[in-house]
Order: C-alpha cells, then sequence, then structure tokens
C-alpha cells in the first residue's frame, strides 16, 4: 500500500466527480422540468401585481391631487366670498352710521330750532308781560306822583309804548357799542 500516492483534498477522485456531475445535471434538469416554470409564473403573478398596485396608487395619487386641487378653490372661492361679505358689511355699517348722523344731526337741529322758537316765544310773552307790568306801574306811580288818577287807556299805552321803545333802542345801540 505503500504505492498509493495520497490523495489531494482539492482533486477527489474522477469516478466520484463523474458521479456528481450526473447527479448535479439530474437534479438540474429536474428542477428545471418542474420546478423553474412555477417559480416563473409566481414571480409574473407577483410583477402583475405590483404594477396592478403601481397603477392603482398612480390613479389614486392623480385623484387625490385633483381633490387637493379642488378642495383649494372651494378654500379661495369661501375665502373670496367670505372677504366680499366683510366688505359689504363695512359698506352697509358706513352707511347705516352716516345716515344715523344724519338723522342725528336733524333731531338736533329741530330741537334747537324748537328751543330758539320757545325762547323767542318765551322772551316775546315775557316783554308783553313786563310791558303791562311797568305800564301798570308806571301809570300808578305817574298817578300817585301827579295825585290824579290816568284813566285813559290808549294814551297811557301809547306812552308806555314810546318809553318801552326807547329803552330798548338805548340797550341795542349799548350792545352794538360794545
Amino acid at each position: 500500500m505503500a504505492a498509493e500516492v495520497p490523495e489531494n483534498p482539492l482533486f477527489p477522485p474522477i469516478p466520484e466527480l463523474v458521479i456528481g456531475l450526473v447527479a448535479f445535471f439530474i437534479v438540474f434538469g429536474i428542477l428545471a422540468k418542474k420546478l423553474l416554470p412555477n417559480i416563473n409564473r409566481v414571480l409574473d403573478e407577483r410583477r402583475r401585481q405590483i404594477e396592478g398596485r403601481m397603477e392603482e396608487a398612480e390613479a389614486l395619487q392623480a385623484e387625490a391631487q385633483q381633490v387637493l386641487a379642488d378642495y383649494r378653490a372651494q378654500l379661495a372661492d369661501a375665502r373670496h366670498e367670505a372677504a366680499r361679505l366683510r366688505q359689504e358689511a363695512q359698506e352697509q355699517g358706513a352707511t347705516l352710521i352716516a345716515e344715523m348722523r344724519a338723522e342725528g344731526q336733524r333731531q338736533r337741529e329741530e330741537i334747537i330750532a324748537a328751543g330758539h322758537a320757545q325762547i323767542a316765544a318765551d322772551r316775546k310773552a315775557a316783554a308783553q308781560s313786563l310791558r303791562q307790568d311797568v305800564g301798570k306801574l308806571a301809570t300808578d306811580l305817574a298817578g300817585k306822583l301827579v295825585g290824579e288818577s290816568l284813566e285813559d287807556h290808549a294814551r297811557q299805552s301809547r306812552t308806555i309804548d314810546r318809553f318801552l321803545d326807547e329803552l330798548e333802542a338805548g340797550a341795542t345801540k349799548a350792545e352794538a357799542g360794545r
């Protein structure tokens, strides 16, 4: 046995190598005939499913983009409508305020005019009452001074009126001089 050459672990014996290669090609042929079509079919199905899902995702994304664009358009319209309504409300408010101011001004002027008319009427009534009272007092005083009764009413009235007119003319000149 000394004649045997020690075996090299890197190079197997030829018969084992041939049997191993034949077995490999038999297993490879069976796998190629039976298993490879099933693997290809499953891979094709997966590829079709993935492509279908990608198409669905693209369609959903396009639809989402359209919905987003519609939402933004509606939001812009709503903002424009709100701005328009706000502007109208401000204009109506300004108009209402102007109308209320005009009405207040008109009422104030009416009240002032009524007050002036009332003051003029009261002044006239007071002047008339004062004329009568001053005339009566003046007549009584003159009667006491003279010692006679001054009964002629027409004459009394003319005298009193002339006297008071002279007083008013003097008061008017005094006010104009100020």
